[in-house]
């Protein structure tokens, strides 16, 4: 009696043990399936992502703002305004990571639109300090041409001269 109660038990911890192998097994196989499906669902995310931006802003119609702030180390961007065609169409406060990208030479794309083609008025209003705690303000008014094709325009704000340049791309 008591070998046939060994013996049950001896079976019964060979297959918890090799039960316990290959569900460890398993779960490094769904582990790495899982990590594949994850990285196709980002692919997919970037492929709409693209698809809905060619649909929204068709090639022959769009027009994207891009604001940046050329030698600007001593100055402090703290909103800007947009207006395009006298509408506001895009009003931006910036936190200390972006305003420290900016100073970094990055560009931000403040707004995209479709426009028909002609001339569109476009002021820009921004307001910022310098590292001394001088207030800065300025406005300024530029025509964006539209023609067939996109069209962007650099907003260039250099803060401590209160000036604002257009430049297109």
């Amino acid at each position: 009696m008591y070998r046939i109660l060994m013996a049950t038990v001896l079976l019964m911890l060979a297959v918890v043990t090799n039960a316990q192998e290959v569900s460890r097994e398993e779960i490094r196989g769904l582990d790495e399936q899982i990590q594949d499906v994850k990285e196709d669902v980002i692919g997919l995310t970037s492929e709409l992502n693209r698809l809905e931006e060619k649909l929204l802003f068709p090639s022959n119609t769009q027009v994207a703002l891009f604001v940046s702030l050329p030698d600007s180390k001593e100055f402090s961007l703290e909103s800007v305004e947009v207006k395009l065609d006298n509408q506001i169409v895009a009003h931006h406060l910036y936190t200390y990571r972006e305003i420290e990208a900016l100073q970094q030479g990055g560009v931000q794309r403040i707004h995209t639109a479709n426009v028909q083609t002609g001339a569109h008025p476009l002021e820009v209003t921004y307001f910022g300090k310098s590292k001394s705690g001088k207030e800065y303000r300025a406005t300024a008014s530029y025509s964006v041409e539209k023609a067939v094709g996109p069209k962007f325009v650099e907003i260039q704000i250099a803060g401590n001269q209160s000036a604002i340049n257009f430049k297109d791309w």
